[in-house]
């Protein structure tokens, strides 16, 4: 394993779920309580809206990370999260089905109470990541 690879790896955000939410399978984010207090502190109250950006980042032998920055615009908030595909599948899966991204601190009870979702302005981003994760989860023959 390259050392590119193995840093990748040791960057992986280890919060990552999905919930039952009116019966729909919600991806999740986990944010350490102090964080999501923050964010939640500098937003609270306000019309917000939240840039989502899926950043691919493959390499050709099957593994694929997701760099999800959300862009908050208001509280000058940005967030990073990166994310292994192949181990949370059903996150992208999920992401693109229903074009929503919940947000959670590690003591919220999810789907019920302190979650923040977020609605994707671009659902098709979403559907093009997942697609593009596919993909990249083949590994290719190099020649």
């Amino acid at each position: 394993m390259s050392d590119e690879l193995k840093k990748l790896f040791e960057q992986v955000h280890d919060g990552i779920t999905t919930f039952d939410f009116d019966g729909k399978v919600t991806p999740c984010i986990i944010i350490e309580e102090e964080k999501y207090d923050e964010m939640l502190s500098k937003i609270s109250g306000q019309a917000i809206s939240v840039n989502t950006d899926l950043n691919i980042l493959q390499d050709g032998l099957g593994n694929v990370f997701v760099e999800i920055v959300l862009t908050f615009s208001k509280g000058n908030i940005q967030k990073k999260f990166l994310v292994n595909a192949k181990t949370d599948f059903s996150f992208f899966e999920s992401l693109a089905k229903i074009s929503m991204l919940a947000l959670s601190s590690p003591r919220s009870n999810y789907g019920k109470e302190n979650v923040f979702v977020i609605q994707l302005p671009r659902p098709e981003k979403a559907q093009n990541a997942l697609d593009l994760i596919k993909k990249g989860l083949t590994p290719q023959n190099k020649k």
